[in-house]
């Protein structure tokens, strides 16, 4: 695939993809890590809790989220980062054995009024588990190179 600029996104357009499972050991190391509650990594506590079992941590799914918008978008993208994301949600838990995917909605693109080389594009980023239950949702802002301001293309 050709590397995608700005130009290349349009509001509206929309893609799913992944199929990540969790296993137990990823979902406790990775909160041993980065979030050590205990109904992330004890699975006695966690079945004690209002979870009633082990749950991943939100940034875990976050992280996961992430790393399937790369590998099937922002990899073959003429990327520069990004400023932030907004309204980051946790729904519903995710829990060991569920596999995820990720719908994609390009909600927005503009121009940087001060970066004329530059553009946003907003994308609803919504992840589901292997039911279609929506288990995490954020608004993730990428900037990305024009194609028309000259640049060489990847």
């Amino acid at each position: 695939m050709s590397l995608q600029f700005f130009e290349d996104f349009q509001p509206g357009e929309s893609r799913t993809f992944g199929n990540y499972t969790l296993g137990e050991d990823e979902i406790t190391d990775f909160a041993h890590d980065y979030d050590p509650q205990p109904f992330h990594i004890d699975n006695e506590a966690a079945r004690n809790s209002i979870f009633g079992g082990l749950i991943a941590s939100g940034w875990h799914t976050a992280a996961v989220m992430m790393q399937l918008f790369v590998e099937n978008i922002l990899q073959d993208c003429a990327t520069v980062g990004s400023p932030g994301f907004d309204e980051l949600r946790w729904h519903k838990p995710v829990r060991p054995g569920d596999t995820l995917h990720v719908e994609a909605t390009c909600m927005d693109t503009r121009p940087s009024a001060s970066r004329p080389e530059i553009g946003a594009v907003d994308y609803a980023l919504k992840v589901h588990n292997q039911h279609d239950e929506l288990v995490a949702s954020v608004v993730y802002i990428v900037l990305l190179r024009r194609r028309e301001q000259g640049h060489a293309q990847g």
